[in-house]
């Protein structure tokens, strides 16, 4: 039975907007700061606490859910919609506690020290590989700009670099030797960051049993699998593969009426780095079926969808699937083993 009292909380960096409903009216309104924050709900009693997900609204709960109060956090583009009028803190919290009532709208869970620590890994390690990229693109025109042009691929950048640095003979001017020399050596102390977050990634990977069963799906690595662990969380609050493939923007855009049913491109809501690392462990998953000369099922199937659909959407298709597998190894705690072909399906 859910608890007669409930909290919306609007949160802030150093002031709350607070409002107590009870028997569907709101009794009481507060505007407290962070240290009244702690106060207020240390003296408050068991309460339904329903916050936004949104910056420190992870360490919130956690420190609500200490005090003994259940907390739910309620995402920020289901609310929006509730707030009416011009935007203000009050209409804020008003907006949440209208956006409770919504059966459709999931919660997302309070995540633990854990998953926040494995979270900011996999940020700052996609901030260092936008950072590296650019890096390299930056030093490739450059030198392309000086007649020497450097073929594609990131491991090709710094040796190609060197040797026209190196070269007496290159179209290099000296004014810019010192400064493109600093620049390799950023790329390089990149490298040894991202490669640090990878050796403590893989640390954690040993410890937490969901990553090793992800990591036996075809197309779902280290990252994929750490990254989903810690940012998906609580696999059982999505009822279907469907509606965590949904989730992530995997599913066709829908604009139907009556008889007439309209499907459109992927909706690409959600997580977008989950997203995109779905669709990379997709392409690999087309990639490993192109070169097998025995194909399981599920590369099969992904080889047919090329055929007819062509690599991207195939890739995203793949995504599709590799989602739902990933949601049924979670529910069901059991790892993936992919089906063999049945004897007359093998291709000739």
């Amino acid at each position: 039975m859910e608890n007669p009292t409930t909290i919306a909380v609007d949160l802030s960096k150093n002031v709350f907007e607070i409002a107590v409903e009870r028997q569907g009216r709101i009794c009481q309104r507060k505007r407290l700061n962070r240290r009244q924050m702690v106060e207020f709900f240390s003296q408050c009693p068991s309460a339904t606490v329903l916050m936004e997900a949104c910056g420190s609204s992870h360490y919130w709960g956690r420190v609500l859910q200490r005090l003994g109060h259940d907390v739910r956090l309620l995402p920020p583009q289901h609310v929006k919609p509730y707030v009416l009028g011009n935007k203000t803190d009050r209409r804020d919290v008003e907006a949440i506690l209208s956006a409770r009532h919504r059966e459709s709208i999931v919660p997302v869970p309070v995540k633990s020290i854990e998953q926040q620590s494995v979270v900011f890994l996999h940020r700052l390690r996609a901030t260092w590989m936008k950072t590296r990229t650019s890096r390299l693109n930056a030093l490739r025109g450059i030198l392309r700009e000086l007649g020497v042009t450097i073929p594609e691929g990131a491991s090709r950048v710094l040796p190609a670099v060197s040797a026209a640095l190196s070269d007496p003979s290159a179209p290099v001017p000296e004014v810019l030797h010192s400064v493109l020399m600093s620049a390799m050596a950023e790329v390089r102390e990149l490298d040894e960051r991202i490669e640090g977050v990878k050796r403590q990634l893989e640390a954690v990977a040993g410890t937490v049993p969901l990553v090793e069963r992800l990591e036996t799906i075809p197309g779902v690595g280290l990252l994929n699998a750490t990254a989903l662990a810690a940012m998906v969380g609580e696999f059982s609050r999505f009822p279907s593969g469907r509606r965590f493939a949904s989730s992530l923007g995997l599913t066709p855009k829908e604009h139907s009426s009556g008889m007439r049913r309209r499907l459109g491109a992927i909706s690409k809501r959600g997580d977008t780095y989950l997203r995109t690392l779905l669709i990379g462990g997709a392409r690999s998953v087309l990639l490993s079926a192109h070169r097998t000369k025995t194909p399981h099922r599920l590369q099969e199937w992904a080889l047919n969808v090329e055929r007819r659909r062509g690599r991207n959407r195939a890739s995203v298709a793949v995504a599709n699937k590799l989602a739902r597998i990933v949601w049924a190894v979670a529910t069901r705690g059991v790892p993936f083993h992919p089906i063999p072909l049945a004897p007359q399906e093998v291709p000739v």
